[in-house]
């Protein structure tokens, strides 16, 4: 209890979430009244990040940068622009798979939402869209980001549960196309229903043009993706190897990456590896102090009580992770809940790390387009100027469809697994 209060105490004055992590870990501490943990503490923090697939991270986010600077996620754009942007409701379309190619790339729902939103939002608005309704799609696009792989949310729960981070990353791929199939169905209805305006349609010869520019930022994913799936590399070996591409593409074929910018770039990369990676060194003390204080065990018997069967158990850690998800970040969410949940999903109920690990990150994810926080909204409501309340509403058919597909990961566990046994 007294740990609790004194997380939830620093929490609210504003303390960095990897510091109330480590603040509520120190309290544990004294309040036990053994000072010799404090010898395991710093060993503690060293081994949560002594793991080579932690390499990774910094990696995917390098790629990302690169990206946004040299112009490659613009050409994304244009060339799925030229398949299916003269349908009804074509630039809504366009907005989910071009969210779902760079989802392949970026990793991250929260730098998605920034780069897409200035993409998108414009061009929807211009073509007649409402801005809020522009600015929460491109949100929602921004959940692939954390469950087609490369994803660093993915990454770090592999960490967590001593997982492949290659197993890992491929358990996203069918769930991620999935929820881009389900929002293209959601599009298709609301765009009958609301006369979603058409593009213009281009012609063979823009076509041709666009694919051709575009058509070298593909090797990205493919590389990535394709390397991990053929087990030719490890994610972070395919990582490394898409960021090569990533600079020589930016640098060479849109000839808008100079190299006087890899400075700035690798700074900007560092940065926020040096976040993340924060956050996981607060893990590796709550998981250890978690264990020692045994409420794994104690809350796995508060939810025997309630759960009789795998189903139940996933359908209430979808309500568990959505809650929390609502107040709190991706990443600080799967430290917090992690460590507690997954031993009772193996150990107690049998279910596959993967399939838990899919179904806990979709959940999060959500969390980030749900009241009160709404991170995602913000974000794109910062960039573009819609209302976050509103972006809410007038999207809340993608919000129920997403929770269907929870619904539907959590009873059939090979919508998950199905790539990796």
């Amino acid at each position: 209890m007294l740990t609790t209060g004194a997380f939830v105490l620093v929490m609210l004055v504003g303390v960095p979430i990897g510091l109330c992590l480590c603040i509520a870990a120190i309290v544990f501490v004294v309040a036990s009244g053994n000072p010799i943990l404090f010898q395991s503490y710093p060993l503690q923090m060293f081994n949560a990040v002594d793991s080579y697939g932690l390499i990774a991270i910094p990696l995917f986010i390098l790629i990302g940068e690169i990206m946004n600077v040299g112009g490659i996620t613009r050409r994304i754009v244009d060339m799925a622009m030229s398949f299916i942007g003269s349908l009804r409701a074509g630039l809504a379309y366009v907005n989910v798979i071009a969210n779902m190619f760079v989802a392949s790339i970026l990793g991250s729902a929260t730098a998605q939402v920034a780069i897409m939103s200035q993409i998108m939002v414009p061009e929807m608005e211009r073509k007649g869209y409402d801005k809020n309704f522009a600015a929460g799609l491109t949100a929602y696009g921004g959940m692939l980001g954390p469950i087609m792989p490369p994803s660093v949310m993915f990454v770090v729960y592999s960490v967590l549960a001593q997982l492949s981070v290659s197993d890992m990353l491929l358990a996203g791929i069918l769930p991620g196309l999935a929820l881009t199939a389900l929002f293209c169905g959601v599009i298709a209805v609301l765009g009958y229903v609301h006369q979603f305006p058409k593009s213009e349609k281009q012609t063979l010869r823009q076509r041709a043009a666009t694919i051709w520019n575009a058509l070298p930022t593909l090797t990205i994913p493919l590389v990535i993706i394709g390397s991990i799936f053929s087990g030719l590399a490890s994610a972070t070996e395919a990582a490394a190897v898409g960021a090569v591409i990533a600079l020589l593409i930016g640098r060479y074929w849109t000839k808008q990456l100079s190299f006087s910018q890899i400075p700035d770039i690798m700074i900007r990369a560092g940065l926020y590896s040096a976040i993340v990676l924060f956050l996981v060194v607060a893990a590796g003390v709550l998981s250890w102090i978690l264990i020692f204080g045994r409420v794994p065990q104690e809350v796995a018997a508060w939810i025997q009580t309630v759960a009789s069967s795998p189903i139940e158990f996933m359908l209430l850690a979808n309500v568990i992770l959505l809650v929390i998800g609502t107040v709190i970040d991706g990443i600080p969410g799967l430290i917090m809940t992690v460590p507690i949940l997954l031993p009772i999903a193996t150990d107690v109920y049998g279910i596959d790390p993967h399939h838990f690990g899919v179904v806990v990150v979709i959940n999060l994810v959500l969390g980030l387009l749900s009241p009160p926080v709404g991170l995602c909204f913000f974000i794109a409501a910062a960039v573009t100027g819609a209302k976050p309340g509103k972006m809410f509403l007038v999207t809340m058919p993608f919000f129920l469809i997403t929770c269907v597909l929870l619904v539907l990961l959590s009873i059939f566990p090979s919508l998950s697994l199905a790539l990796i046994d």
